[in-house]
Parts: C-alpha cells; sequence; structure tokens
C-alpha cells in the first residue's frame, strides 16, 4: 500500500470513527495506522531563525562543555584596522599571538565592529573606544589560564577560560573597552555602568554582536559579568538573542532541540547536519 494511500485511508477511518459515535455506536475500534513521510517529503524548520539566516561557523559555542580543538584556527583572519580615521579602532595592547602580530578577527566579525565603532565615534560624548582583545589560540590561552591559577592558588576565579573553552579561540569574540578603562589594572562588571558599555547592550545586534556573558547569565555561561565581550553571531541570530533575553548557550540548547524536533517529523537531516553541536564531555 502506497503511503498516500494509507494517509486517505487513515483519513476516512477518522471520519468513520466520528460518525459511528454521532449514531450512537460504542467500542469502535480503528486501525492503527503507522504513517511515515513520503518519499521526498521534508518537515517545514519551525524555529524562529530560518537555516539560511545562520552561518553555522558564527554560532559554535566555546565553553567547559564544549570544547575546541587544539588545531582549531578561522580560516578567514584579518587584523583588524586600528585607525578610527580610516575605519578602524584603536588598540591597546600588542595582540602577539605566536606569529601574529596584532589582534585578529574572522573577516565579518571585524568588519561588524569597525562599523559599530565609527558610529559610536559620532555620538556626543562618548569615549574613544579600545579593542583589548580579540582572536586567541589554544596555545596562547592555555598560558593565560595556567597564569590565572597560578596566581589565585590553582583556583578557577572564572575570569578566565581553560584552553578550548575560549569564546576568543573562534575569531568571534572581541574584549570592546571605553578609554577611561585603558588606564586601569583590570576590567570588572562596574564597567557596565559606563554610557558606551549601555550602547553596546542596546544596539550590539544591529551589527551582529551578542553580549557573550550577561550579568543574569552566570548559570548557564559559568563566566563571571563582561560587558565588554562582545560575540558576533551574525545579525538574524544576535537580534533573537537580544530581544529574547538569551545567552549563546541557552540558543544553542534551543536551537539542537528544534533540529531534533525536525528529523523527528521528517525532516532532511543533511539539512541541518552543519547546524548540530555536541558537548564534548
Amino acid at each position: 500500500m502506497s503511503k498516500g494511500l494509507k494517509r486517505i485511508l487513515a483519513l476516512l477511518l477518522i471520519l468513520a470513527s466520528f460518525c459511528a459515535v454521532a449514531a450512537g455506536e460504542e467500542d469502535v475500534e480503528i486501525e492503527e495506522l503507522v504513517l511515515e513521510p513520503e518519499e521526498g517529503f521534508d518537515a517545514l524548520w519551525t524555529f524562529p531563525v530560518a537555516l539560511e539566516d545562520m552561518n553555522p561557523e558564527y554560532i559554535i559555542l566555546a565553553n567547559k562543555h564544549y570544547l575546541l580543538s587544539q588545531d582549531y584556527v578561522p580560516a578567514d583572519l584579518v587584523k583588524v584596522p586600528s585607525d578610527p580615521k580610516k575605519g578602524g579602532i584603536k588598540w591597546t595592547g600588542s595582540g602577539t599571538d605566536g606569529k601574529l602580530k596584532g589582534w585578529y578577527l574572522r573577516a565579518d566579525c571585524a568588519q561588524a565592529l569597525c562599523d559599530m565603532n565609527a558610529v559610536m565615534r559620532e555620538i556626543d560624548g562618548f569615549q574613544t573606544m579600545y579593542l583589548k582583545s580579540a582572536y586567541r589560540s589554544w596555545s596562547k590561552q592555555n598560558t593565560m589560564y595556567k597564569n590565572r591559577l597560578k596566581k589565585n592558588n590553582g583556583k578557577d576565579d572564572g575570569w578566565v577560560s581553560k584552553a578550548g573553552a575560549s569564546d576568543h579561540q573562534t575569531g568571534l569574540g572581541c574584549d570592546v573597552i571605553p578609554y577611561n578603562w585603558t588606564k586601569k589594572p583590570g576590567m570588572n562588571e562596574k564597567m557596565m555602568k559606563e554610557k558606551e558599555c549601555q550602547w553596546m547592550a542596546e544596539h550590539c545586534q544591529e551589527y551582529g554582536f551578542i553580549i557573550r556573558y550577561p550579568a543574569d547569565k552566570k548559570e548557564y555561561t559559568e563566566i563571571n559579568t563582561e560587558p565588554w565581550h562582545l560575540r558576533y553571531v551574525g545579525i538574524p541570530v544576535a537580534t533573537y538573542i537580544m530581544e529574547n533575553g538569551l545567552c549563546l548557550e541557552e540558543f544553542t540548547q534551543q536551537l539542537q532541540e528544534a533540529i531534533d524536533d525536525y528529523i523527528a517529523r521528517g525532516g532532511d537531516p543533511a539539512k541541518v547536519e552543519a547546524y548540530i553541536q555536541k558537548p564534548t564531555d
């Protein structure tokens, strides 16, 4: 029996059962038909963000449960221009990382950051913004993490991620700070009071960024509040995340559940394969 015919029979049996009940007949038995998707059938993608609006490389999650490999290096890293008058953003620090000299980001992320900075430069009363950190290799992150543990008597205080867990290794995470914080020895959640950081929290999605470590999401990110840490995910995803008050971990969970549901309803696994992320621990 063809799948199409099975569907028609199923509908007829359901209709017959309703008619029997209406006529006062009881204990009507209906043959259970298992309906499989017809050949060529593809379920609808019902997640609020369309597949074509998500770049799977831009939504990659890096944390202590989703570790990047030691040899993970983004393919399209570019040096972020440091002259604001030429469309760049000022640097603080050297950004030296092995053979890389300066701060690097993936191309789309670097352009979006420069575009956002150009707008911020035109806002009256805003301080000059500085790029303090961008791409970091697994090796550099490993050194930073070990140094932090040594400083804190072996305690992980949530300020430096271990190698493989750093958002910076994606080439899509960057630390952007106002001028007055370039003169301070460290950064903390008090930076949230700066009007420039408040503006970024309100408008960063317009450029494809999210605040990677929001103040109210530590239970998910397991990282302290960082109002300076921007993460590029693309405008459609950033808009969805920021408008719904999510963090990247929550978005990833929602997306994976949507993928499971799509496949269960007969969706083509090949269409979502690139978007599937699984924990490494």
